[in-house]
């Protein structure tokens, strides 16, 4: 189910990732979940959200990156 809000986000996502890099989990989901509702666009048996759930950590690895300090900085 797409997210309408960042406070919406699963707590895992909320916990580790920045206000921006959280937008853009938030963004990118929604996008994927709409994209890929057809299951012959999904790779295997995953279903829309397991694709979508990729899709936006995909995403934040375009612009975050996991520090050393275990925390996630902007690249």
């Amino acid at each position: 189910m797409p997210y309408s809000d960042t406070n919406d986000l699963p707590e895992s996502v909320q916990r580790v990732l920045p206000a921006h890099a959280q937008d853009i989990y938030k963004e990118a989901y929604n996008s994927a979940f709409d994209q890929y509702k057809d299951p012959s666009q999904r790779r295997g048996d995953e279903d829309r959200e397991e694709v979508a759930h990729k899709v936006a950590w995909a995403a934040v690895k375009e612009s975050y990156a996991k520090g050393d300090d275990g925390k996630w900085h902007r690249r």
